[in-house]
């Protein structure tokens, strides 16, 4: 009797649905699918025309593959209904990914939040490896079978100058072990070498793997223990998000 009277609780908590940390219901999947579609909808106004599209095209092809073989117009409006909704799907989430990214896009950690969304083949650090205090310009990092990814978030001479000190530390840590270092540019002028931030993740894992799994393995074990050695050497209580220079020290006093 005990145990039905421990089980009924959760039961109820199951029928009710899940919630929030706050207590509020969760939202369900396809009111949750609404609210994407009219965020992604505000933002890039070609959403609704191309789902549409594509589903009236599915629906075209299918109606004549279905008359050609079947001589019946009603198996192609079903196929072609049901494969339109997929490629629909597939467009709305591409075109939520996009929007999303440009609702961060040049806020400090846009770079990072794209790399995170990159799901196999990287690890990727969570903190910035470079921070400049005064502008709060910062470096990201990410090793995997490609070689050793570093992050700018603009083409700043701040940002280009984290780069590099970026770059030396590496090759200090791996010396001559022919490991290629990447040095990538977040921006739209794609001229220049600047990949844009909803590219970032794609471009990232395209990159040629040159590393074996032992290597790359290897590898992020030399750069997680250079990240820790950079954590070491700042001093307890300062946070180098809020650090700024001692003027006094500047004029010699």
């Amino acid at each position: 009797m005990a145990r039905k009277s421990e089980t009924k609780p959760a039961a109820q908590e199951k029928k009710r649905g899940k919630k929030n940390a706050d207590g509020t219901k969760q939202p369900g999947r396809f009111k949750q699918m609404i609210e994407v579609f009219k965020y992604t909808q505000e933002i890039d106004k070609a959403t609704a025309p191309l789902m549409i599209a594509a589903m009236l095209g599915s629906i075209v092809v299918g109606i004549g593959v279905s008359w050609l073989i079947f001589k019946n117009v009603w198996y192609g409006i079903f196929l072609g209904l049901a494969v339109g909704l997929l490629v629909a799907m597939l467009i709305l989430a591409r075109k939520a990914e996009r929007a999303a990214f440009s609702r961060i896009k040049g806020q400090p950690g846009a770079a990072l939040a794209a790399m995170q969304s990159i799901r196999r083949g990287w690890n990727i650090e969570e903190e910035p490896v470079q921070i400049d205090p005064r502008s709060q310009k910062m470096v990201f990092r990410a090793a995997g079978r490609a070689g050793i990814a570093i992050v700018a978030e603009d083409s700043s001479a701040v940002s280009m100058k984290l780069l590099e000190k970026e770059r030396r530390n590496i090759r200090r840590v791996l010396q001559h072990d022919g490991v290629p270092v990447h040095q990538i540019v977040v921006g739209d002028d794609t001229e220049q070498g600047q990949v844009p931030l909803h590219k970032l993740p794609t471009y990232m894992q395209r990159m040629k793997k040159v590393l074996t799994k032992a290597e790359s393995s290897q590898v992020n074990k030399r750069m997680t223990a250079l990240q820790r050695s950079i954590r070491q050497s700042i001093p307890k209580g300062v946070d180098p998000m809020r650090a700024r220079p001692n003027r006094k020290a500047m004029r010699g006093r």
